[in-house]
């Protein structure tokens, strides 16, 4: 099992990273987990294709963890052939309607794309040229909501849920834990410290946790209520009881001098299991 970090931002554009988005490598498939800014051109990045993800799985609908979807999900089905399988995507609440305003026929943002792409003969002679025959089907998603609590079951893998503290009742979030052969690993998403994440994660291989802040730079502040500052993932990942902490959607603030090894001590001081600072285009082998 393997975790390939592509976004490992926030909502601020800096030089180092933008945005969420993780693939993970399991029982010979790839899922990801949300899909940020510029996750398709991440992905090329690293040597992967957007044609080998199947199952697509978001943790909440702010525009760092699902802006590139339109992206993703169009250069999927652009660069295939006729025998890909329907892109499958999971989510919170507006995870169906997100889906069905970008690629409805009838009121689909990205509809005139997709319409001219499988009637032109210029798209449909460069379709026959990657291999596929005609006509041209459009785009496939199944998509499904999700409530935490919902669970899936795959061959080789299962996913169950649980709901992560962040902006409700405006949107909600869900954290996502995977079991396997090969390990289990949690996906915590955007969260403050909660008991429904750390009961989630409980016994797990491998935390995937925002550490956005220095803890006592946000003391007193709403960031320390609705995201986890470094003190509050390393508690979280401590009672957990969890191996590994995989650390992910930091603050550009973060890349200051010294300010990295802040985070890190706070976290030594409440946490003795592996620590991973997550960097953009890093993969991490889950042994």
């Amino acid at each position: 099992m393997r975790l390939h970090i592509l976004g490992a931002g926030t909502p601020t554009p800096a030089a180092t990273r933008h945005g969420s988005s993780y693939v993970l490598e399991v029982a010979g498939k790839q899922l990801m987990f949300d899909c940020g800014p510029s996750t398709t051109t991440k992905l090329a990045k690293m040597g992967m294709t957007p044609g080998a993800i199947d199952q697509l799985f978001f943790t909440h609908h702010h525009f760092d963890h699902n802006a590139d979807y339109p992206c993703f999900l169009l250069s999927r089905w652009d660069q295939s052939v006729d025998d890909i399988e329907p892109l499958r995507v999971y989510g919170p609440d507006y995870t169906e309607e997100f889906t069905r305003r970008l690629i409805d026929k009838d009121v689909g943002a990205f509809a005139p794309d997709w319409i001219a792409r499988v009637n032109h003969p210029l798209s449909l002679n460069a379709h026959k040229k990657r291999g596929g025959t005609l006509p041209r089907t459009p785009p496939r998603v199944d998509v499904s909501d999700m409530v935490a609590g919902d669970t899936l079951q795959e061959e080789g893998w299962s996913i169950s849920t649980a709901a992560a503290h962040h902006v409700q009742p405006w949107l909600e979030s869900i954290a996502y834990r995977l079991d396997s052969d090969e390990g289990s690993i949690v996906v915590t998403g955007d969260t403050g410290p909660c008991e429904s994440v750390v009961d989630l994660a409980r016994g797990a291989d491998t935390m995937v946790s925002i550490c956005t802040y220095v803890q006592s730079d946000i003391e007193g502040t709403p960031e320390a209520s609705y995201q986890c500052g470094s003190v509050d993932v390393a508690t979280m990942a401590r009672r957990a009881g969890v191996n590994r902490l995989i650390l992910v959607h930091q603050v550009h603030i973060l890349d200051e001098v010294g300010q990295m090894e802040r985070a890190l001590r706070d976290i030594s001081n409440h946490f003795d299991g592996q620590v991973v600072w997550g960097q953009e285009l890093m993969t991490v082998d889950l042994h």
